[in-house]
């Protein structure tokens, strides 16, 4: 028995078996990698790659199910709530103080104050915890963000509930898990001046 086949095989397996699905086809497995090896063609390899990433996006979605669920619940509970307003896209928002100052549009730079949190109250970031508020983009962050923010004045205070698909995601993102819908409390402080951002 070749020994490095061998073993490769058996890291190969324990990859999947800790990453891949529950069962899998040996010989339809054994079958794909002789076919790499005899020379597979590069429309083969792209089919392979359309297929898995189909195969494991699903896969995924089926293990956050109950999430997406109860989330897809809280949503429809919550938009008859006074004080919630809900937009096409499926974000929701309330005002807790509104603002008089100008709105921003997509190309401004802004600074907020905010913390985020996940639907059973965990806060992931929060920017009161640091010295200064935060600056960015206004397309610059996830597009729940984005789009809350062009309808915003400064000088307002929103709590946005926003959907998983604009937030981060079938992916996720560090301490937040694929499929996650958040909350956030924004205050829109300032549009920043291109000298501001300059320096």
């Amino acid at each position: 028995m070749d020994s490095m086949s061998y073993y490769l095989g058996i890291s190969i397996g324990n990859n999947l078996k800790a990453q891949g699905p529950d069962s899998i086809n040996i010989n339809a497995l054994v079958k794909g990698m002789q076919d790499v090896y005899s020379g597979a063609k590069d429309s083969a390899m792209a089919e392979a790659n359309g297929y898995l990433e189909t195969f494991f996006k699903k896969d995924q979605m089926k293990a956050h199910e109950s999430k997406i669920a109860q989330e897809k619940t809280f949503f429809e509970t919550n938009k008859s709530k006074a004080g919630i307003v809900t937009l096409p896209s499926g974000l929701q928002y309330e005002i807790i103080k509104e603002g008089t100052g100008a709105t921003p549009i997509i190309s401004d730079v802004v600074k907020c104050q905010y913390k985020g949190s996940l639907f059973d109250g965990t806060v992931f970031d929060s920017s009161y915890e640091r010295p200064e508020p935060t600056t960015f983009p206004v397309n610059g962050v996830i597009p729940g963000w984005t789009e809350a923010l062009q309808l915003m004045k400064v000088g307002s205070h929103w709590k946005l509930y926003i959907p998983y698909d604009l937030a981060y995601g079938e992916r996720g993102a560090g301490p937040i898990e694929p499929y996650s819908s958040l909350i956030f409390e924004i205050e829109l402080l300032e549009i920043v001046t291109d000298e501001a951002v300059k320096k």
